[in-house]
């Protein structure tokens, strides 16, 4: 009984491990100054709530696989990503580290979802939008508001107003 015990536990933690090693749906962009780097950061900062790679489901947390992309619409909602509390409060001090781990998983976790010609977040951008990180607001009915702007102007799938595929 042990050794199934044993081989289950080793099993389980191979597919884990498989399944952190998958790449990026999107090519990640030349401005990521060390992608192995951002790819950890993501991991170890966001991965344990919204899923190594960007499926939280069934958590009640925002699906980022394929979707995350959707918030370079505007600049609103762009700079929305990085005023959400967990980013802007970031025990990542380094402005271009931290700008990295957003450009990993909006390019490599939001794949298609990216509009064309959006631009990778910098140090300078993400300096002055964590100035004004979220604090009182309700991070739902915020996000809310984003997702309706890129439904409208950008074209993104109405699917997004559900925080993860499947969610009722």
């Amino acid at each position: 009984m042990r050794r199934l015990v044993l081989g289950s536990l080793f099993l389980i933690g191979a597919v884990g491990i498989g399944r952190a090693a998958l790449p990026p749906l999107g090519p990640l962009p030349a401005a990521i100054t060390d992608p192995d780097l951002a790819r950890s950061d993501y991991a170890e900062h966001c991965g344990g709530c919204h899923g190594v790679q960007g499926s939280a489901a069934p958590a009640l947390l925002p699906e980022l696989r394929g979707r995350v992309g959707w918030f370079m619409c505007t600049p609103q909602s762009r700079a929305y990503l990085i005023r959400l509390p967990n980013i802007a409060h970031s025990r990542i001090k380094d402005n271009q580290q931290l700008a990295d781990l957003v450009n990993y998983m909006v390019f490599g976790l939001g794949g298609a979802s990216v509009p064309k010609g959006a631009k990778p977040f910098t140090a300078q951008e993400v300096a002055h939008e964590r100035q004004f990180a979220l604090t009182s607001v309700s991070l739902k009915a915020e996000r809310a508001r984003y997702v309706e702007a890129a439904i409208r102007k950008c074209g993104a799938p109405t699917a997004m107003r559900r925080l993860y595929p499947g969610q009722e």
